[in-house]
């Protein structure tokens, strides 16, 4: 179980799911990530690739400890739920232990932050219990960005408004979701930053104590090939461009400065720190 300090803050890393992703030119995750393309990108290997070119993705969350707060970035998938990510298979996982083994049972949780509202950030909301999603840490308050709620309620497909209403309602229903804004503070050491562009109302988390400094990406970044890359974007991305431009942005502004990036869907060893790279950028996990 990966674990990092930044000063008094400890932020530990609870997989759900790490898979290869191998390239199909007909549902390619990033296009333009053909083996060919990212073997010119060597500082991939061995972390990030696989020896016949398939990007490695990890499904996470990031327990963010500080003091008088335990708090959870992110959700993936959750147990119980078909999902078309999945190809319609429900997983069953032991995700609740490993939030346990990590000091952080389920409700002593006291806060819960979805970066966005796509089903792999906010499936363990809720747990099926007695047939009914009830929220799967009932002592936390559920910090939904007020952007991303308004979009989603209005926009989406069959799936995603499934996603809602199993994952993100139940905690409406229950008094738990606080709507909050883009740069909602959320302690003395944690707070939110603006990052749209993957979906309207994306966040990152930063992470600021006794002078060291972390970044939690969310989906601003989905894989470190887009360090090298930064113009590559997913098919899903609400706007391709205006996330390519926040990309660009945030590695100008954490280019060779001490800021511990990590990535909510990169692989082991998953953090490091971003260098320039020519006129891109390369990620330093040594």
């Amino acid at each position: 179980m990966l674990s990092w300090q930044v000063g008094d803050v400890t932020i530990t890393r609870i997989v759900e799911l790490e898979i290869p992703l191998p390239y199909n030119p007909q549902s390619a995750f990033l296009k333009e990530a053909t083996p060919e393309a990212l073997a010119e990108i060597p500082w991939l290997a061995p972390h990030f690739v696989t020896e016949d070119g398939a990007l490695t993705l990890s499904i996470h969350a990031l327990v963010v400890q500080a003091p008088g707060l335990n708090l959870v970035v992110d959700t993936c998938v959750g147990n119980d739920k078909p999902r078309a990510l999945l190809g319609g298979q429900a997983l069953q996982t032991e995700f609740l232990k490993s939030l346990e083994a990590a000091g952080c049972a389920a409700d002593a949780v006291d806060t819960v932050v979805c970066t966005h509202l796509h089903v792999d950030h906010v499936g363990w909301n809720t747990m099926l219990k007695d047939g009914k999603w009830v929220p799967t840490f009932p002592n936390a308050r559920y910090l939904i960005g007020r952007r991303e709620y308004d979009h989603w309620r209005r926009e989406g497909d069959d799936d995603q408004q499934a996603i809602l209403g199993d994952s993100v309602q139940p905690i409406f229903d229950a008094g738990l979701a606080e709507l909050v804004e883009m740069n909602h503070r959320i302690s003395d050491e944690v707070r939110l930053t603006p990052t749209p562009g993957h979906t309207p109302g994306h966040v990152s988390v930063l992470i600021e104590s006794k002078g060291e400094r972390a970044m939690i990406t969310g989906d601003m970044l989905h894989h470190p090939c887009q360090f090298a890359r930064p113009h590559w974007s997913p098919s899903f991305d609400s706007d391709p461009v205006a996330g390519a431009h926040m990309r660009k942005a945030v590695m100008e502004e954490v280019a060779d400065a001490p800021v511990l990036v990590i990535g909510t869907h990169f692989a082991a060893p998953t953090a490091g720190h971003v260098r320039r790279d020519g006129d891109a950028f390369r990620f330093d996990v040594g």
